[in-house]
């Protein structure tokens, strides 16, 4: 197993470039209208904000943040809130697009839209957390609303972190509104099972794309990059469904051991002191980082932990067979080509992590319909809903004779394609969809 090592930042394409170029490609290859594509070229709407944030010494820190509202054709945006130290605006803007098209794919009512705020908050006590997340909601009031821009968790946010901010939206108001954001507690309004909905929603894709991946039926070998709530979800499912998870990478190092890992016992290591890779089984080997495990020996590699995590300098370490990309951007589009010309099926971001963002709208509907949603409800929709989205991006693939990617984006972009022009005025000089070739006049209405 090779130990691979990153390129040097300045190698790393800029996110957005990265994001928009795989819809531009699919673009190309369906001949979609060219207003289409300018009007998805830049965010319909992006504010900054500078955060004031009184810290528990009685300073005063600032913090830049940002919402984008990227489209929203095909309803109201959609998308979560970070807070990492590395955020910035070009990336907010990535996040948006993949999170327009995420929604187009698994066929839900929603445009895309992202936050984020630059801070680590890992620096922060929880008062001072919460006033972020206050400051955060009276900076962007007047973007956000249950009809026109949801927010959910993201990087170093989760279900408490969503309560402040809907508290803080419903005194401002004057009255609840729980619809205004998803990935609630339960207890106030959120639902069951969304911790674990992007995993689940990964292992149904995985599930329904059995036969193309041509993944062994029994003790197929997986190795896991990120062991949180949506890697780990996925591990366990995998687990139980008879794969032998034989790496698991956090921030902090790795593990492998080809006989397979006690999930368990890793979890207590993690737990215990801080990282997966202060487990100590029989057969395991300790790894330096979690990078290792690009090249491990298996027969499905996941990456659900960082964007950029494989790229042009380690793609040609993969081993895997399948890669599935439970984060967003985990595969640089120069590492796409070279996993292709490889011969290594991706399953990208857009389908295998759209979990989330489908029981997300399941709790917006509960909330807007003020009536309860039970757990089999959710799963039975989450079950329909990614199926199908797996099962078109599969036919679309085999009738583009595409990989899974472009045909993910054929699928989001024809969606998207038809919603954009049936509210805009055509030109009357002949370009128009009906004067295109037959094959870009059917992607228009796909």
């Amino acid at each position: 197993m090779a130990t691979s090592k990153r390129n040097p930042r300045d190698a790393v394409p800029d996110l957005f470039d990265a994001a928009f170029l795989h819809v531009r490609q699919a673009a190309e290859r369906l001949g979609t209208h060219p207003e289409v594509l300018q009007t998805l070229h830049y965010p319909k709407e992006t504010l900054a904000a500078n955060l004031l944030l009184r810290r528990d010494d009685a300073s005063l820190a600032t913090h830049k943040a940002w919402r984008c509202r990227y489209n929203d054709a095909l309803g109201p945006t959609k998308g979560g809130i970070r807070f990492h130290p590395a955020s910035n605006l070009r990336e907010v803007m990535a996040l948006a697009l993949w999170m327009t098209c995420k929604c187009a794919v698994v066929d839900i009512p929603y445009g895309g839209a992202k936050g984020a705020v630059c801070v680590d908050p890992h620096a922060l006590s929880d008062t001072e957390l919460q006033r972020l997340a206050h400051a955060y909601v009276h900076a962007f009031a007047r973007m956000i609303g249950p009809e026109r821009d949801i927010p959910a968790p993201d990087v170093a946010t989760d279900a408490r972190t969503m309560a402040w901010m809907a508290d803080e939206y419903a005194r401002g108001l004057g009255r609840p509104e729980p619809a205004v954001i998803t990935g609630k507690p339960v207890a106030y309004g959120g639902l069951a099972g969304r911790s674990g909905a992007t995993g689940m929603g990964g292992f149904l894709v995985l599930r329904a794309l059995a036969r193309r991946l041509d993944l062994p039926r029994k003790d197929a070998s997986v190795s896991i990059i990120g062991f949180g709530n949506a890697g780990g979800a996925l591990a366990d499912l995998l687990h139980g469904d008879g794969y032998r998870i034989v790496g698991l990478g956090d921030s902090k190092g790795a593990v492998f051991a080809p006989a397979g890992l006690d999930l368990d016992g890793v979890r207590e290591a993690k737990r215990a002191h801080g990282s997966v890779a202060d487990y100590t089984g029989k057969g395991v080997r300790r790894l330096r980082s979690a990078d290792a495990l690009v090249g491990s020996d298996c027969d499905l590699l996941v990456l659900a932990a960082l964007q950029d995590e494989v790229h042009a300098g380690n793609a040609d370490e993969v081993r895997a067979r399948a890669v599935l990309e439970i984060a967003n951007g985990p595969v640089t589009p120069d590492a796409d080509a070279i996993l292709a010309r490889n011969g290594v099926e991706v399953v990208p971001d857009i389908l295998a992590n759209a979990g989330g963002v489908v029981v997300s709208y399941c709790e917006w509907l509960q909330n807007r319909s003020r009536d309860a949603w039970s757990g089999e409800r959710v799963q039975s929709r989450l079950e329909d809903t990614m199926r199908a989205a797996a099962r078109r991006v599969d036919d679309t693939a085999q009738e583009l004779d595409a990989s899974l990617r472009q045909a993910a984006y054929a699928v989001a972009l024809r969606r998207l394609e038809a919603a954009i022009l049936a509210t805009s005025p055509l030109p009357t000089n002949g370009d128009s969809p009906s004067a295109r070739p037959a094959g870009a006049q059917g992607a228009a209405r796909g």
